[in-house]
């Protein structure tokens, strides 16, 4: 009995999600920190969009959505958020390759202990000047948020970024980084 042949694919049909992924593969490929960074700003636009959703219902208020807000978000995930994450990671890769004895927990620890607290103060940092305010409500934010804000980090993201130090490939780690968020 003669085995069918599968038919060649038509390169016109291919599906819309496999263009889009093939392209934005191509892109992390071609332009790794451009593309990393703008999509850091949309995903940091996004999640505020919906975290004032999410709030507003929480509240059960029908307050006004602040679009001021996430134009903020984009542009720390845009300068910030995007271009330093594409070069923790390829640094992380680098200093701390996977052959050293223990790699996932060093990788982890360098990240929770060393870079989770510095990149939250730049957060504040950086939010407080694109907001306007000066110094003196910098620091009255640090003082009653920045250490909160840590823990819950550390709560929150340490079982992530074990996965994703260790197990998500490093083109794509900045990227699955700011997923969740």
């Amino acid at each position: 009995m003669p085995l069918a042949s599968k038919p060649i694919p038509d390169p016109d049909n291919v599906p819309l999600h496999t263009v889009l992924l093939r392209t934005y593969l191509q892109l992390l490929h071609s332009r790794p920190v451009l593309t990393k960074a703008v999509t850091s700003a949309i995903l940091s636009a996004l999640g505020n969009l919906l975290s004032q959703s999410i709030e507003r219902r929480r509240q059960s208020k029908s307050k006004n959505v602040d679009l001021v807000a996430p134009l903020r978000f984009a542009a720390y995930g845009l300068f910030f958020t995007g271009p330093l994450s594409h070069y923790f990671y390829m640094f992380l890769e680098h200093w701390i390759p996977s052959s050293v004895p223990l790699a996932g927990l060093r990788r982890l620890l360098l990240d929770r202990l060393i870079v989770a607290p510095g990149f939250l103060l730049l957060f504040f940092i950086v939010m407080n000047f694109l907001e306007g305010k000066n110094l003196k409500s910098l620091n009255r934010t640090l003082n009653d948020s920045y250490w909160s804000a840590l823990k819950m980090n550390w709560k929150v993201w340490t079982p992530f970024q074990f996965i994703n130090v260790n197990y998500v490939p490093v083109q794509v780690r900045a990227v699955c980084s700011g997923l969740p968020r």
